[in-house]
């Protein structure tokens, strides 16, 4: 898979950490920052990117995960969840098929988010599941 990451300035170390372990695992990675302090801007190109399919999903970290969670969710087709533990990883793609998962620097230490990447890297949403209706519910008010 293609991964796209982007961060804020106080995630940054993290961020790099994450990037090579996801190299790692064989997939490829672009990092899309970011020095910037305004951690939307970073949020709003990664979220961009992956609802135009140029990059399979997408991973945002800012201190809680919240913010950048916001910002990527206010991107049509962008689809974050903030996650912080590995049950909420996986859930993240089997129930709500989310193309993005954000993370909290400052919420969640370096190993435990390498099991929740992995973890959110390793399952695939399906179509026929028990989530389908649901999402489908969405993506209908979201074309609205």
């Amino acid at each position: 898979m293609k991964i796209a990451f982007g961060c804020d300035p106080n995630a940054a170390a993290l961020k790099l950490e994450l990037i090579e372990f996801v190299r790692s695992l064989g997939h490829e990675v672009c990092d899309f920052g970011s020095d910037d302090t305004i951690y939307a801007n970073v949020a709003f190109e990664v979220a961009e990117a992956v609802a135009a399919k140029k990059h399979d999903r997408g991973i945002l970290i800012c201190g809680t995960g919240i913010g950048v969670s916001i910002a990527a969710n206010k991107v049509k087709g962008a689809y974050a969840a903030c996650v912080h533990d590995v049950y909420q990883a996986q859930r993240a793609e089997l129930s709500n098929h989310a193309n993005i998962i954000t993370l909290g620097s400052q919420v969640v230490g370096n190993e435990l988010a390498k099991c929740i990447v992995k973890e959110y890297l390793s399952v695939t949403y399906d179509e026929n599941s028990r989530s389908a209706p649901k999402l489908a519910r969405i993506y209908e008010y979201e074309s609205k």
